[in-house]
């Protein structure tokens, strides 16, 4: 699994880091970009979210 380009921020439109975060999460990727679409690309606020 190839690590994002911004370990930070999480970009949707990159098959690599949706991939890559969904894995790191253990969520799916509707999970994940409603995250993204609620609190924003930032890693760490989306952690937060999920696991809320």
């Amino acid at each position: 699994m190839r690590p994002p380009a911004d370990p930070a921020r999480i970009n949707v439109q990159s098959t690599i880091d949706v991939n890559y975060w969904c894995q790191t999460f253990n969520c799916t990727e509707t999970r994940l970009r409603n995250a993204v679409l609620a609190v924003g690309p930032l890693a760490a606020d989306v952690q937060a979210y999920l696991n809320r």
